[in-house]
């Protein structure tokens, strides 16, 4: 079994995620193609995940819309651990057979049985499922359109049930709301232009791409693989946390795709594709980035200490496990980083082993890049860790 050290995994990370700046793409379509996956829960970090990894950084915000809301090479949709993610387009059928069916037919269940019990029995099954039609129906019309927009068309999208009745988290629903969450899962509508800026959260709708019908598990096989080519090694654990499957599957997919067993460190076995055995040597130098909150890659692993020391967490991750902003030297995280009310990009370091001048002067460019790029937009994370809220108020 060969063996896979630190330092050969971050030479891997550094180049497959297209961090260091020989591997940066010129499309964000090749960035999502690389990554699999790009986090959509706080819209912002899409952008700025893609910018840290383009030649010309400039074109992030113009690119970017062009490939989700002209050409459509990009989707943002629910995946994975009922998280929304930005896919290539033609990944949109894998994605959604691989993890969405299962969590969409609870979603759905879910909804019904707290829609019926909250209205007393008003509000059914068969009520829902008239409704709903009108309402894709008018979505289609439209072509995109908002949740108001959709009641206008479909009064009885705003009928309300109660959820968690006589609990303590007692509270109104509204059906458009819960329906069009349940329809996202499904994959029959995915969100489309934002109401305000790059950085709004608040989406249009739209009907979904159509795409074939896969099998579950030849999705999941689809899936696994392309994965792994871009984060292997990984561990049974890291595949289980990535994916949100059973453990059971992805053990059943691995053996599928024929994915090959190597040692890393502390005795752990993990996995690359096959072919990818052969030792990867690292870039010619060095290198520096700064990454977003959710980035693909600070939350690539469920294991992370190869990369990013546990003494940093505290001040780098939510109360929930949400990584913020990173300073990345050489294959792992060394600070954070934040905007500040005017704007400016501020940084520092939390972990300076054998960080010297080089390194500093690496990343203030990345910083500078960043801020050039940016220009007066203010962007606030999500999700705020502790030493994204110093720095911002500093």
């Amino acid at each position: 079994m060969r063996h896979i050290g630190v330092a050969e995994r971050r030479a891997r990370l550094a180049l497959r995620q297209r961090l260091v700046g020989a591997a940066r793409a010129a499309r964000p379509e090749e960035v999502a193609g690389s990554l699999v996956a790009l986090h959509g829960t706080d819209p912002a970090t899409v952008y700025l995940a893609v910018g840290a990894r383009l030649t010309d950084a400039g074109k992030t915000v113009a690119e970017v819309d062009r490939a989700l809301y002209e050409d459509r090479t990009l989707v943002r949709m629910h995946g994975m651990r009922h998280t929304v993610f930005v896919f290539p387009t033609e990944l949109a059928a894998v994605v959604h057979a691989s993890t969405g069916l299962a969590i969409a037919a609870k979603a759905r269940a879910k909804l019904i049985k707290d829609m019926t019990t909250g209205s007393d029995g008003r509000l059914t099954e068969e009520w829902l499922a008239e409704v709903e039609a009108s309402a894709l129906a008018a979505l289609a019309r439209r072509g995109q359109a908002t949740v108001n927009e959709l009641t206008r068309d479909e009064p009885r999208l705003k009928e309300q049930f109660t959820y968690g009745a006589g609990k303590s988290y007692e509270s109104p629903h509204t059906v458009s709301s819960s329906l069009m969450r349940v329809l996202g899962v499904e994959g029959r509508v995915v969100r489309g232009q934002p109401m305000g800026s790059w950085t709004s959260s608040q989406f249009r709708w739209a009907v979904a791409p159509p795409h074939p019908e896969l099998p579950a598990a030849e999705a999941q096989c689809e899936l696994l693989r392309r994965w792994l080519a871009v984060c292997g090694p990984a561990t049974e654990g890291d595949l289980k946390w990535w994916t949100g499957w059973k453990v059971t599957e992805v053990r059943r997919a691995l053996a599928a795709v024929g994915a090959v067993a190597v040692s890393l460190d502390d005795g752990v076995t993990g996995y690359v594709t096959d072919g990818d055995v052969d030792p990867v040597a690292g870039p010619s130098s060095p290198w520096a980035a700064l990454l977003p909150g959710l980035d693909p890659t600070a939350m690539g692993w469920q294991e992370r200490d190869w990369y990013l020391a546990p003494s940093l967490r505290p001040a780098l991750f939510d109360r929930s496990g949400n990584v913020g902003p990173t300073v990345w030297w050489d294959g792992r995280v060394v600070g954070g980083w934040a905007q500040r009310a005017d704007g400016e990009v501020v940084w520092r370091l939390l972990d300076t082993e054998e960080l010297g001048r080089d390194a500093r002067d690496a990343i203030s460019g990345e910083a500078a890049r960043l801020q050039a790029w940016l220009g007066t937009t203010r962007v606030t994370p999500r999700f705020r860790t502790p030493l994204e809220r110093e720095l911002s108020s500093g």
